[in-house]
């Protein structure tokens, strides 16, 4: 099996590459996302290793970077940053597996082996809707190429909308997913964030496409 090692710090970077090789890995090692870059693209890999904390780039951005061109192989990223919001940000880039510095090696190599066994599937980064596109660890959200000014509850409604394209979405679902907490009948704070979003949709002639669904909540409609 293949792996790619992406680590600065050569005293973390030789155990890693020791310990898979000692393992039966062929084990590549480079200390840069610029080289990462020219390695994922030389070859085939079964699986990639990279710490978050790189010199010229971060290991999300680099991610995010691999499944843009196409480079689908098994990504694990490493890190002493452990906050929930740095293990989202990692796995909403592409990655599909996060471990926080320091850990135990017997651990990163069964994990590695699990990902290895799941093999390479193309995710891509972005959701797309018709003219909508929402790319979850940038941030951002565009209509037609034109990005979106959205607050942090209208994106997650928006990302709600485009990860249900067509489905009729009752308020106590969008409730339990954008607000986390059940629905109270007399709430009206989901109406009142579909009109904020339609506004900003209709900034960019886009809010025909979240209709109301009398009785029963909201719809995204993508017309095919």
């Amino acid at each position: 099996m293949r792996v790619l090692v992406i680590e600065d710090d050569p005293r973390m970077a030789g155990l890693l590459h020791r310990g898979l090789a000692r393992q039966g890995w062929a084990t590549t090692t480079v200390s840069n996302a610029t080289a990462a870059q020219d390695a994922a693209l030389a070859a085939h890999w079964d699986a990639v290793v990279c710490d978050v904390m790189l010199p010229d780039m971060s290991g999300v951005e680099l991610c995010r970077w691999l499944r843009r061109n196409d480079v689908w192989a098994p990504v694990l990223l490493l890190t002493a940053r452990t906050a929930v919001g740095d293990r989202v940000a990692g796995l909403d880039a592409g990655a599909d597996d996060y471990m926080g510095k320091p850990f135990a090696f017997a651990e990163l190599e069964a994990r590695l082996r699990a990902l290895v066994r799941r093999g390479p599937v193309e995710r891509p980064t972005t959701v797309v809707a018709g003219p909508l596109q929402l790319d979850p660890a940038a941030h951002e959200a565009t209509v037609n190429g034109t990005p979106l000014e959205l607050s942090p509850k209208e994106f997650a409604l928006l990302h709600l909308f485009l990860r249900h394209p067509g489905e009729v979405l009752s308020r106590s679902t969008i409730l339990d997913h954008v607000w986390d907490y059940a629905y109270d009948g007399g709430s009206n704070v989901v109406d009142v964030y579909v009109r904020y979003l339609r506004r900003k949709l209709a900034s960019q002639g886009a809010d025909r496409m979240l209709v109301t669904v009398r009785g029963a909540g909201y719809r995204l409609v993508v017309e095919k």
